[in-house]
This record gives C-alpha cells, structure tokens and sequence, in this order.
C-alpha cells in the first residue's frame, strides 16, 4: 500500500521501519518538515515529505502525534482517507481537554470529531514502541502478541486488521471508535503484551 505516516516519535519512527520491511510505499511527515527527517529515510528508503504529500495519494494514514495538535490538522486533507489514530491523550503533555478529562468522549471519537469525512480505526496506541519494532511473530505462535483494533467502518478496520496481522499481532475487534476507551491509557489492556484472549477479557473488563 501506499501510506503516509505523520509524525516521526517513537511510534511513528517504528511504524515507518516496520512498514518498509514490509514492502509498503511510505512518505512520512513531521512538524519540523522534510529536512529532519533525512535520517529516517535515509534508513528505511521511506519518502520524507511535507504534511500534503503524506497524505494526499496515501491509501492509508497513520497520525501518530500529541492529541493536542489534532486540531491543527487540516480536516479536508483527510476527507475520505483511512486514518490509522495512534495517539493516546496524556493531560500533562496535552493540556486540560475536557471531553477527554472526564471521559465523556474517546479520544478517538475526538480524533474523527476533528477530521470530518476520514474513516479512523484507533489501534497501535497500547504497545510500547520497542515492543512494536521487535515482538511480532507469524500467525499460530503461541503467546502471539494481540491488538484492539477499534473503529465504526467495518471495511477499514478489515484493512488495518490485516496490516496488524502482517506486521506479527493478532488482530482483536475492540468495537466502535465510542468504545476504544476500553484500550486508552489506565485499561488492562495498556502498555501490556497479553494474546488475543487476554486482550478480549481486558476490554471486557476495563471500566470508564
């Protein structure tokens, strides 16, 4: 696929690493620009480019960035785009947002509130980054690592299923974007390396 990542963190850098290993036609983006990104793709062969090349022929976007530069995204861009969101809204980087202080929205739903017209799956948010980068392993591994993939479009969320299959995770459906608190930061499932039925009990356990 060609894919467009937007920001070059921890999450962001690995998923450009992996992604290439893969095959996939990558062009990542960060807020500083194309020039800090020479390194990275000098490493990985990935394309750096400014935040419209990125995304505007990317058949999948990933937005791995502080939640609270979201809103500063230019929602038309995404229009229509399948929007992988990694993010996880931390308040002592991000500031007092208070639909997510008190949880009366997802951060996810938040997200796609922001990017009107994009199809946003939230997954890749309750990994560590190393974890990411050298954990998967081949379908039928016991113990196989396993991810909640969340989201409200079933044919986008097939498409990131697939992908996080590839990269050597179990897929685990985590319901709606309105439910992916359930793998937000202080869930069972956060930070943590359980197998597909360990993920599915954590979501199922989790409380708002």
């Amino acid at each position: 696929m060609k894919i467009g990542i937007i920001g070059s963190g921890h999450i962001g850098g690995t998923l450009t690493r992996r992604l290439r290993t893969l095959g996939h036609d990558v062009t990542v983006a960060n807020s500083r620009g194309p020039q800090s990104l020479t390194d990275l793709a000098t490493e990985t062969g990935a394309t750096a480019g400014t935040l419209e090349e990125a995304v505007q022929d990317a058949e999948l976007v990933v937005i791995a960035v502080p939640v609270k530069a979201v809103p500063d995204l230019p929602a038309a861009l995404f229009d229509g785009k399948l929007v992988v969101d990694a993010d996880n809204y931390y308040p002592q980087r991000d500031g007092d947002i208070p639909e997510l202080l008190d949880r009366s929205l997802s951060s996810s739903r938040w997200t796609a509130d922001h990017l009107k017209g994009a199809r946003v799956v939230k997954v890749f948010n309750n990994i560590q980054a190393a974890q990411l980068m050298d954990a998967g392993t081949p379908a039928g591994t016991p113990g196989r690592i396993a991810l909640p993939v969340a989201g409200d479009d079933a044919d986008a969320k097939r498409v990131v299923m697939q992908l996080v299959d590839d990269l050597g995770f179990d897929p685990v459906d985590g319901g709606t974007l309105d439910e992916s608190w359930r793998q937000q930061p202080d869930t069972p499932v956060y930070g943590t390396d359980r197998d597909a039925d360990g993920v599915r009990q954590g979501l199922a356990e989790a409380r708002p």
